[in-house]
C-alpha cells in the first residue's frame, strides 16, 4: 500500500481487509497492526512538493497473522465504520483547506495595505479590493459548510453527500485563495523569503486528500439519485 501518513514514524496502523472473499464487503474489517509485526515493512518515503511536515511512505504487509482481538469494532461492520471515517477525512481536509485559505487571506490583507505602488498601498486599488473580497466571501462559505457537516457528524447523522460538498468547496475555494494571494503579492510570491510559496504547494494535496474533486462530484451527484 503505498500513500501511508506519518508511517515510519506509526507505532501501529489500521488496516482495512477482506476475512472472506466470498462475502464481499460483508467481510471486510478493520484490524489493528502492531509495528514490528512479522511480514510488515515499511518501505521508501515518497518526496513530495509540500506538505514536508508530514512524512509519507509506502508499507508492505507480506503474510501478517495477527490475533483475532486486533480486530476494530464489531465483525463485519468494516463497511460502515469506513463510510464515517470518510465523513471525518473529508471534514477534516475541509478544516485544514480553512486553515491554508486564511494565512493566505490574512498574509495577503497585510501585504496590500503595506504594499506601496503609484503612491498609495495597493489595497486601494478596486482590482485588490475585489480579490480579497471573493477569498474571504469563499472562506467563510467554506467555514459554515465545515461546521455544519461537522455538526452532523457529532449528531451522528449521515452526512455522505454533505461531507463530500464541504470538501469539494473548501478545497476548490482554498485553491482560489492562493492564487489570488499569489497574484497579489506578484514577483513576492514566487520568493522563497516569503510563505506565499508554500501556501501554493500545500494547497495541492487538498485535491487529493480525502477524494478527489472529480470523485466527490461523482458522490455527489450519486447521493442525489442522478442517473437512478
Amino acid at each position: 500500500k503505498s500513500w501511508i501518513t506519518n508511517a515510519a514514524v506509526a507505532d501501529f496502523f489500521s488496516v482495512l481487509a477482506t476475512t472472506d472473499k466470498t462475502k464481499g464487503m460483508k467481510a471486510v474489517n478493520f484490524f489493528l497492526v502492531e509495528k514490528g509485526t512479522k511480514g510488515l515493512s515499511v518501505g521508501k518515503e515518497i518526496k513530495k512538493i509540500g506538505v514536508h511536515g508530514s512524512a509519507t511512505s509506502e508499507i508492505s504487509l507480506d503474510e501478517c497473522r495477527i490475533p483475532k482481538d486486533n480486530i476494530l469494532g464489531e465483525e463485519g461492520k468494516g463497511a460502515s465504520l469506513l463510510l464515517e471515517i470518510l465523513a471525518e477525512i473529508r471534514v477534516m481536509t475541509g478544516a485544514l483547506s480553512i486553515g491554508l485559505a486564511s494565512a493566505a487571506l490574512e498574509d495577503s490583507l497585510r501585504y496590500a495595505n503595506e504594499r506601496v505602488q503609484f503612491g498609495k498601498p495597493i489595497g486601494r486599488f478596486q482590482a485588490i479590493k475585489i480579490k480579497l473580497a471573493n477569498m474571504a466571501t469563499e472562506l467563510e462559505a467554506s467555514r459554515l459548510m465545515v461546521y455544519y457537516v461537522s455538526w452532523m457528524i457529532d449528531q451522528k447523522l449521515p452526512c455522505m453527500k454533505e461531507s463530500a460538498m464541504a470538501k469539494l468547496f473548501a478545497s476548490e475555494a482554498a485553491i482560489r485563495a492562493v492564487d489570488e494571494a499569489f497574484r497579489i503579492h506578484a514577483s513576492y510570491g514566487f520568493s522563497t523569503d516569503l510563505p506565499i510559496q508554500r501556501y501554493v504547494r500545500d494547497a495541492r494535496f487538498l485535491l487529493i486528500g480525502g477524494g478527489t474533486s472529480e470523485i466527490l462530484q461523482m458522490i455527489i451527484a450519486k447521493e442525489l439519485g442522478a442517473g437512478a
